[in-house]
């Protein structure tokens, strides 16, 4: 069999309920040669138990923290044991199809990008098929207007149906997301590793800009499909990271983080954009178990959301700091690792 070329790293984004699914549907719908690396950012244990088993049975290795990672700093983690030509990125809820990445390799090959992403399906709450598009590529640039450097994002085609806005063609995009990308493995040598100040938001418009920036293009190819899913209730083991992943606190320094390293004039614009947008998801975890005490702090003439959603926030930063913060060890290291367990 051929060497590999792509190492298939696959990174918390914002659950660990769904990470072993994730893994079932890489191994059945991915044609070999590949790599695979997990990086395990503090999962609990049932979870941790089983990648670990997943890791010895399918020759993969394993990364592990006892604490919480930002995707970045998880992703900085896996490009350290990265020495294949390209890394496919895949998040813990990016459910990939039949010959995605055959597809993302033979554009990478085909057109030079030195980013592609796939069409993103979803957002989808629970199981089952997805019939919406999440982006079909994307707008992502710095315009100047009347001396103003403003930031404009756009996903293509984020909530139409499916059938009503195929077929797609392959073709060059401004930007792809995190939720699945390949990249030349080389362009974080070129660019250095990816920013860890971005905690939550902009990682991927940051990249991209960065790679257009310098000259490589980001390619979009609709023959590679995943489909970013989310459960219908988050399960409780999917609270603590979820509430720090889309706290304010991280969200708000990304976004001035970002506006500062891009030099943008719509800064305020932009870290309102993402406060409603962190707001929102945040309200999605308590909505199965806020209903019970609405009734009893609306008499006492409060509006509950505010005030779970402060308590809530504050509470799993404090579990998140009493985390051993010892660094990434090697749970499990494959045939083809370059350092052994434990290192």
């Amino acid at each position: 069999m051929a060497e590999p070329s792509t190492t298939v790293a696959v990174i918390p984004r914002e659950t660990f309920s769904q990470t072993m699914d994730v893994l079932g549907t890489i191994v059945a719908n991915t044609a070999p040669p590949y790599r695979l690396l997990v990086v395990d950012g503090g999962s609990p244990a049932r979870v941790r138990r089983s990648l670990e088993s997943f890791a010895a049975s399918r020759d993969a290795t394993l990364l592990r923290t006892e604490r919480l990672l930002s995707p970045n700093e998880a992703r900085n983690l896996a490009l350290a044991h990265v020495d294949t030509e390209l890394v496919a990125f895949v998040d813990t809820n990016a459910f990939v199809h039949p010959g995605w990445l055959d597809a993302l390799e033979r554009c990478a090959r085909e057109t030079g990008a030195w980013l592609v992403g796939p069409l993103y399906l979803g957002v989808c709450r629970g199981n089952g098929p997805c019939d919406t598009v999440h982006m079909a590529g994307g707008d992502n640039r710095i315009d100047e207007v009347d001396g103003r450097r403003l930031h404009h994002e756009r996903h293509r085609y984020a909530g139409r149906p499916l059938a009503e806005v195929g077929p797609f063609e392959r073709g060059p995009t401004e930007m792809v997301e995190f939720h699945t990308v390949l990249a030349r493995t080389d362009v974080f040598s070129t660019l250095g590793p990816l920013d860890e100040a971005l905690l939550s938001f902009h990682e991927h418009c940051d990249l991209c800009l960065a790679v257009r920036e310098r000259g490589g293009e980001v390619w979009f190819e609709p023959e590679a499909v995943v489909t970013y899913q989310l459960p219908r209730t988050l399960a409780p083991m999917d609270l603590p990271y979820w509430l720090v992943r889309w706290s304010d606190q991280w969200n708000l320094a990304s976004a001035r983080h970002f506006v500062d390293k891009w030099q943008l004039s719509d800064g305020g614009d932009s870290i309102a954009d993402v406060t409603r947008f962190a707001t929102n998801h945040r309200l999605f975890a308590y909505r199965p178990y806020l209903s019970p005490w609405v009734r009893l702090v609306r008499r006492a003439g409060r509006e509950p959301r505010p005030l779970v959603d402060r308590w809530a926030q504050a509470v799993a930063h404090r579990a998140a700091r009493r985390r051993d913060a010892t660094p990434a060890r090697v749970a499990h290291a494959a045939s083809w690792s370059r350092v052994e367990a434990g290192d």
